[in-house]
């Protein structure tokens, strides 16, 4: 399940002949949207395929690749290799390798790809063979996410899975067999019937794998899904609000108990194993997309492609025929702030506060004091100069970092975040 932030703007023709870069955009995010089913809980650009078509099978993969590669050959190009790579979907999984390699050596051709790039790959349980998974290495993947979720049958049953947990097992098996050794597993808490103790046993189960990093979401009832038609959030049987904090807590303690680090809301990892292409995320650091529904930040402006097949295709037929030049409306100061702060705030390093008052002013910093000081008394926000944790008053010292407090001010981040945004949008 990958993190990627999603900026609702239109596409609108400019007359200026290109953007203005502050900064290159060292990485880029490539949307597979194929499915074999949707899962009752996602509500992400995805076209379903069903179980027995994928790769060169499917007349409808071949023919997103084409319009895939058609829009990186026509993207503008700015001069550095890219550091991150990251296929998300949908399943990515179901591309060929062939396919696979295709995309990665039209990227290489256009923008370049470093030679230490962190190249990721989102997958499926149950839909790839040692082959693939060779295939996929020798082409450049040495990152994989798998999508577990869970490892009880029932429950991923009742999400709409097409995996089991016997998928998982054998899917990890051959990531060993291939040395893919950084890979990640994603789980899934607060689930419809899902107990305390099934969510202590799948963190327990997913330790005992020894993934690299591992992904810990709460799950969130979005509108227009399966689950949005059968369950009300915070009713039976899904977990009680109390339920899923305390599920929250459980993997703090049992992940960061077994040497997991828990370095953003969500994720956790073994020294050395942050997720580099998600940090370009929560860093606010520019970030190419390619595909449908794919989110781009570059020239300091944010925007997300067409969340449909045809509406993509049209999209990339437009830009393909202006040769880059369409552009974006302007991204409104305030709103670059407000995102400066949602994504910073869910690491663990934190918000830095010289390079905050550098960018939006003395001003801006003693407001967002001014809201954050009452959750500071309550302990759920901390701030730190180097290793030494401030013990403060109603003025911030000039640098060091504010960051949220593990659990409790993650746990409640979004309340935290409320507070600041509606006193910050006045």
């Amino acid at each position: 399940m990958q993190f990627q932030p999603e900026f609702k703007a239109s596409i609108v023709a400019k007359e200026s002949t290109e953007w203005t870069i502050p900064e290159i955009p060292r990485s880029a995010y490539l949307h597979i949207p194929f499915c074999r089913r949707r899962c009752f809980y996602c509500d992400f650009p995805v076209s379903v395929v069903g179980d027995r078509k994928q790769g060169e099978d499917s007349g409808t993969i071949v023919e997103y690749v084409e319009w895939l590669i058609t829009e990186i050959e026509n993207t503008p190009v700015w001069g550095q290799p890219l550091s991150t790579v990251f296929f998300g979907g949908g399943t990515p999984s179901l591309l060929s390798v062939s396919q696979l390699a295709q995309i990665l050596d039209c990227l290489d051709r256009r923008f370049g790809i470093a030679a230490d790039a962190e190249i990721s790959m989102e997958m499926d349980p149950g839909t790839f063979d040692r082959d693939h998974l060779a295939g996929y290495s020798h082409a450049g993947i040495n990152r994989v996410s798998l999508g577990v979720q869970a490892f009880q049958d029932e429950l991923l049953a009742d999400c709409g899975r097409s995996h089991r947990t016997r998928d998982i097992l054998n899917a990890v098996e051959l990531i060993g067999e291939v040395g893919i050794k950084n890979f990640s597993l994603d789980l899934i808490s607060g689930l419809p019937h899902q107990t305390l103790e099934q969510w202590q046993d799948s963190l327990n189960q997913a330790v005992a794998l020894n993934p690299a990093h591992i992904s810990s979401y709460d799950l969130i009832v979005e509108a227009g899904t399966a689950f949005s038609r059968t369950y009300e959030p915070g009713v039976s049987p899904l977990p009680t609000d109390e339920s899923s904090a305390q599920m929250y807590r459980m993997a703090v303690e049992t992940l960061t108990a077994a040497g997991y680090e828990h370095y953003e809301v969500s994720n956790y990892a073994q020294s050395g194993y942050q997720c580099r292409h998600n940090r370009v995320y929560w860093e606010n650091r520019p970030c190419y997309g390619f595909g449908m529904g794919a989110a781009s930040y570059v020239g300091g402006q944010r925007f997300t492609r067409p969340r449909t097949r045809r509406e993509y295709y049209a999209w990339v037929q437009e830009w393909q025929g202006s040769g880059g030049v369409l552009s974006i409306p302007e991204t409104p100061g305030d709103e670059v702030l407000l995102e400066t702060l949602m994504l910073g705030l869910r690491l663990a390093d934190g918000i830095d506060i010289a390079r905050f008052t550098q960018q939006f002013g003395g001003d801006r910093l003693r407001q967002l004091w001014h809201c954050l000081l009452p959750y500071y008394r309550q302990g759920w926000v901390k701030v730190h100069s180097g290793s030494e944790l401030l013990d403060l008053g109603p003025t911030l010292p000039p640098s060091g970092a504010i960051r949220l407090s593990d659990p409790e001010g993650f746990l409640f981040s979004n309340t935290i975040l409320a507070t600041i945004f509606e006193a910050l949008e006045k």
